[in-house]
């Protein structure tokens, strides 16, 4: 189900982690991939080219592939391309036929949840056999419910009720309905807790779900166990970790005077200068609402443990990569320190002698995967025990 091992693709750490996202999440194949990754330079360059391998991989008949292609093509596009939209809604609409009879079998149903204006897809599988929990699963800052469905049928088969959903500023919510992110994650989280009638729930986020899972615990008590998918105590203190420090104590005090146009400038140099800076940027201003630089800077402080992390007071799972390109494994003090209330709380760093030394692990899925497992049927072993006493 799940395959194995990273690859060196492309010399920019980003475009290269992608790259391996279509691998590992969306069915590419490694020699393709290797046949065109050196033509990737940048955004568009990486849009042509996995438009070209989704084009032949249909052609061929290799649908899974065609729509990882598909599907991860979009993923550069910004959001003024008008073929951002198409695309992302061809790519949906083909996985779902082309898993009619697997969802079917599997006995997965997909759920609309109201929320706000709109709704929230929730993806639902029931435990295959004894129900051992019922986990809610979730991405972070740019993933596709449907990367996640192989993870939720192996939850189902070792025995847990999942509900995978995408929440404001994910997926199609983002796309589709334009809900844009909102720190108070415990919002979308309850509302599909209260719709299914939830009681004592693990609640797995991954990326920047490594802050948005604990949020929502929190505030949201029928969570009971919470793993969090990377390491992520805040946002700007991890936009910033990999920098000096005399940056941060500029951009903290520009920050607090209001210096937005000097901001805004700064950026932009920096825009041109890094691929990574400039689609986190377009993105992020998409995502979060922000008309601007400045703005999307002031959004993502919002996305912080500090302040709350002491109300977090529920069985807790770190999960982090030695070698991720985004975040910074030296940021595990900081939240650890974020979190004197926790019931228990165990952090797992892996390497890439694991395979998984990548940001959310991405080489070693049934690894990570058998983590969780073993630690939720520990914590509740220890409920277990603590209650019969």
């Amino acid at each position: 189900m799940f395959r194995k091992g990273t690859y060196k693709f492309n010399d920019d750490p980003n475009f290269n982690f992608q790259l391996n996202r279509v691998i590992m999440w969306g069915n590419g194949d490694p020699e393709e991939i290797k046949s065109v990754s050196k033509n990737i330079v940048d955004s568009a360059s990486w849009v042509k080219e996995l438009q070209k391998l989704s084009e032949k991989a249909e052609k061929e008949g290799r649908i899974d592939a065609h729509i990882g292609y598909l599907r991860m093509s979009e993923f550069f596009m910004y959001d003024s391309d008008p073929q951002k939209l198409e695309t992302y809604t061809k790519a949906k609409n083909l996985f779902y036929t082309h898993n009619e009879n697997k969802l079917k079998e599997k006995g997965i149903e997909n759920v609309k949840v109201s929320y706000e204006d709109g709704f929230l897809p929730v993806m639902v599988g029931k435990a295959d056999g004894n129900c051992q929990g019922r986990i809610l699963l979730h991405g972070g800052n740019d993933s596709y419910i449907e990367e996640f469905f192989e993870a939720l049928c192996y939850f189902k088969e070792k025995g847990f009720d999942v509900y995978l959903f995408e929440g404001p500023g994910q997926g199609g919510v983002l796309r589709e309905q334009n809900l844009k992110f909102d720190s108070a994650w415990e919002k979308p989280v309850t509302a599909i807790i209260d719709h299914f009638k939830l009681e004592d729930v693990t609640i797995i986020g991954a990326s920047l779900g490594g802050y948005l899972a604990p949020r929502a615990a929190a505030f949201e008590k029928r969570i009971t166990k919470v793993v969090a998918w990377s390491i992520f105590p805040d946002f700007f203190d991890i936009l910033l970790a990999d920098d000096p420090v005399w940056l941060r104590v500029v951009m903290d005090f520009m920050y607090k005077v209001g210096l937005a146009g000097i901001f805004n400038i700064l950026y932009k140099k920096m825009m041109e200068q890094s691929e990574l800076i400039k689609w986190n940027l377009m993105h992020g201003m998409y995502a979060y609402n922000a008309p601007d630089p400045v703005g999307y800077v002031k959004k993502i402080r919002e996305f912080t443990l500090k302040g709350i992390g002491d109300k977090i007071n529920q069985d807790m799972l770190i999960i982090g990569g030695k070698d991720d390109h985004m975040i910074m494994t030296h940021l595990i003090h900081e939240e650890i320190d974020l979190l004197p209330n926790v019931r228990s709380l165990a952090f797992q760093l892996y390497s890439n002698q694991d395979d998984a030394g990548s940001h959310c692990n991405i080489g070693n899925m049934k690894l990570i995967l058998d983590t969780m497992i073993s630690w939720i049927q520990q914590m509740n072993s220890k409920n277990e025990h603590l209650k019969s006493q």
